[in-house]
């Protein structure tokens, strides 16, 4: 279907028209422009909603690079379409914001266009059937996210963080073209559809859990798993528009995209489970921890990303176990981590996307985001303040917020894995329902140091150059407005969104149901009393309880093992990458031509000399040569003496004529040869050179003979005795070997059709007629150049230099 391949093209071309179009819609104008690329795919991309709840998809496909089984294929079904919603929907409330929070004096037409080149990359990524053509948009969206996190690139802290990124992720993403190239070569396909179709051939290849891995890589880099995601943090830098679109609704999701999309080709592997659930676990309780310790707004929704993300992981990790089981009963405890992992994924689309919002209008109206210059602003701000607390109470997991049902059905399937007993030691399936406990009582923490530091309490001393605190003005409330307000529509109203929207998606993970039957449970408010519920008054309990007490616990964070960050790896790894680069490149990079060469031809002996040991053919064969006569070898001779006679000259007019005699030599061998047009040749090239030299060498400063050691002119010796050695040595191996039929029989028989009688001359004439024709205009600009050095004219009262 044609649609598709526009929901990917359209934001591309609009980022094309952008520059343009900024230069007469000057000012926030051009943002009401750009809104409606995202606002009109939205709206065509919701028109196919009823039909891909009917089990429809849409496919297009045009050959790229045939040759290479690359295809442009586009595949929209139920998965791909939760994240081109999120992608457009969010984008357009994230460009409606962004119109009254930035600046006119900013670069908003830079802004905008690399907003949409992001967009199109995302929906390139979510809408691609052939994997290398998802890499090239996967890229794409590490590129466009560099650039608009270094969009306030005066900053050093905005280079430093979108260097990182793209370093993190753009590595991440060459892991992962690696394991798309192992799948196909397992099954000489790029295709996703014919690759899940394809899970036995694959599960059974020997390259399996090397290619497994390698994918995994990728998408933990993109979606800030531990222990990647030390660039998220540092990406806050960007302008706030920029942190609610890429870093909670887009570009963190591609990992969780990838890993759901690879679900059906990769699960059912033991290695596919631990490593998705553990990681995804780890990076949940890291992020949180973390997050608490955070004094800038920003900073905490960063790790509290990181937390959100590592949690949806590991929802995928546990679903992934339904391919692994036979029992229909754990076969849909499974299908429901998976089910719980798509919910929360829009849920914090939702909350996440309005508290940024929320942030941005703080840093705003007030200028600062640092949590302990902030307080009491929820009489001021009491707009602000209600959005901040439906976002932070969804986050925390309590009622009556979307986040409370999503929360939920994540205790559920941590607890699914005792009950169906398919680890094979119990405390193992205790650990992973604790392990996300202890996460969910530090988000419920965080959640509430935004609500309570930020708003309530008493309003700190004012900081020199703080703004008054003040309402935002209602147009750059509307965005954050609707996400809130999303967030309680979808609490009432979960299963609407559950049949049209997560009901298909579910089908595209687990392509094996041929329906919706089992896999798209009930939501409900209230399950009754049982452990989730109890799980969640537990974590409500001792996260009051130690938020109460947060200033005699905080303490802890200043510990030795607790002050230990992989940030300080990260800089110390590439400090140590750069000092070493630096000495290795200071080694070789001495300035010197001669060590120039001198690398040139150590490559060339080292490489081709050794290479010419190892051939079987390594014989001379001199049987078919012919005599060499006397006047030959008195020639070559002559050529012997100029050239090491111009290694002892003490001038270069004596140095020019040396190779001149050499270049004349060499004209007299063709006379010999009875070859008087190459002779002709050489003559006129020889003549041209050496007077171009004379004209050229008379205005250069007086001749220096450079002082040399004698290990210095051993080592030239070598050098140059070595590469005379290989290039003779190769020469005579081509002379006594003729593995195919010499071409020259073809000329002499074609040169008689062409009517010449010389077959070098119709060689020349015919069948190198441009080549011949590029060598007069050679000839004719070396011509130029000695005309104009014959008539440059010195200025007058220039020293003369020595002429020598």
């Amino acid at each position: 279907m044609i649609t598709v391949l526009l929901a990917i093209f359209i934001p591309f071309i609009a980022a094309c028209l952008v520059p343009f179009i900024h230069k007469f819609l000057t000012g926030r104008r051009i943002g009401w422009f750009v809104m409606a690329v995202p606002l009109f795919l939205f709206i065509l991309l919701l028109r196919l909603v009823p039909s891909l709840s009917d089990g429809s998809t849409y496919t297009y496909t045009f050959p790229w690079i045939p040759s290479a089984d690359v295809h442009f294929s586009t595949y929209l079904d139920g998965l791909s379409m939760i994240f081109a919603l999120l992608i457009t929907g969010i984008g357009s409330l994230v460009v409606l914001y962004s119109i009254f929070y930035l600046s006119e004096r900013e670069a908003i037409g830079r802004f905008y266009t690399y907003l949409l080149l992001f967009m199109g990359a995302m929906l390139g990524v979510v809408l691609s059937d052939n994997l290398i053509v998802l890499y090239v948009f996967w890229e794409l969206t590490s590129i466009s996210s560099f650039l608009l996190i270094a969009f306030w690139y005066h900053r050093k802290q905005s280079r430093y963080g979108a260097k990182k990124s793209m370093l993190i992720t753009v590595t991440g993403g060459i892991f992962m073209l690696a394991g798309f190239l192992l799948l196909y070569s397992m099954t000489e396909t790029f295709s996703l559809r014919e690759l899940i179709g394809m899970r036995e051939v694959i599960a059974a290849d020997s390259l399996f859990v090397p290619a497994m891995l390698l994918v995994l890589i990728g998408a933990f880099t993109k979606s800030a798993q531990f222990p990647f995601h030390i660039w998220l943090p540092d990406a806050m830098e960007a302008p706030t528009p920029v942190s609610a679109y890429l870093h909670s609704a887009t570009m963190v999701k591609a990992g969780i995209y990838l890993v759901a999309r690879f679900t059906p080709v990769f699960a059912g592997h033991a290695t596919w489970f631990y490593i998705v659930s553990c990681v995804g676990l780890l990076t949940m309780i890291w992020g949180s921890v973390n997050a608490v310790k955070q004094t800038d707004l920003k900073a905490l929704l960063a790790f509290s990303t990181v937390s959100q993300l590592g949690m949806i992981m590991s929802l995928l990790g546990v679903g992934s176990l339904a391919f692994a089981s036979s029992e229909s009963t754990h076969v849909a405890l499974f299908t429901a981590a998976t089910f719980a992992a798509l919910f929360h994924l829009i849920n914090h689309s939702t909350f996440k996307g309005s508290l940024f919002m929320v942030v941005g209008i703080l840093d705003h109206e007030l200028g600062t985001r640092n949590i302990r210059r902030l307080g009491g602003l929820a009489t001021i701000m009491p707009i602000t303040f209600s959005i901040a607390l439906i976002g932070s109470f969804s986050m925390a997991g309590l009622p009556p917020f979307n986040g409370f049902l999503s929360k939920e059905l994540f205790f559920e399937a941590m607890l699914s894995l005792k009950e169906a007993n398919l680890l094979t030691m119990d405390s193992l399936a205790l650990l992973f329902p604790l392990v996300a406990w202890i996460g969910s009582v530090f988000t419920f923490i965080y959640c509430m140091i935004i609500v309570f530091q930020s708003f309530l309490g008493k309003t700190p001393e004012p900081f020199p150059g703080q703004r008054p605190a003040h309402e935002a003005p209602i147009q750059m409330l509307v965005a954050p407005l609707v996400l809130a307000s999303l967030v309680l529509l979808i609490f009432f109203f979960p299963n609407t969104l559950g049949t049209y929207i997560l009901g298909p998606a579910m089908l595209a993970v687990y392509p094996q149901f041929e329906s919706l039957n089992g896999l798209v449970p009930e939501i409900h408010a209230w399950h009754g009393w049982k452990m989730p519920i109890f799980m969640t008054i537990g974590v409500v309990l001792l996260g009051v309880l130690l938020y109460r007490f947060l200033r005699y616990w905080k303490g802890i964070y200043q510990l030795g093992i607790l002050q230990w960050t992989l940030d300080r790896l990260y800089n110390t790894f590439l400090l140590w990458m750069e000092t070493t680069a630096t000495k290795i490149t200071k080694t070789y990079m001495t300035g010197s031509v001669r060590d120039y060469v001198a690398y040139i031809m150590l490559f060339f002996i080292a490489f081709l000399g050794i290479g010419l040991v190892g051939i079987p053919q390594f014989v001379f064969d001199f049987s078919k040569d012919a005599p060499i006569e006397i006047n030959e070898g008195l020639i070559v001779f002559v050529m012997m003496c100029s050239s090491i006679a111009i290694l002892f000259a003490r001038s270069r007019i004596t140095a020019i004529i040396l190779n001149g005699v050499l270049g004349y030599s060499i004209a007299i061998l063709f006379v010999v040869f009875r070859a008087p047009d190459l002779a002709l040749t050489q003559i006129i090239v020889e003549t041209v050179t050496t007077v171009l030299f004379l004209l050229c060498f008379y205005f250069l400063p007086e001749w220096r003979v450079e002082r040399k050691s004698i290990s210095m002119k051993w080592r030239n010796g070598l050098i140059a005795a070595a590469s005379g050695i290989v290039v003779t040595v190769v020469a005579l191996l081509v002379q006594g070997h003729s593995f195919y039929p010499s071409i020259s029989v073809y000329y002499e028989s074609a040169s008689r059709l062409a009517g010449g009688l010389n077959v070098v001359n119709t060689i020349l004439g015919d069948f190198r007629a441009f080549d011949t024709m590029l060598e007069v205009l050679v000839l004719f600009i070396a011509g130029l150049g000695v005309f104009s050095l014959v008539k440059l004219r010195r200025k007058k009262g220039a020293d003369h230099p020595e002429k020598k």
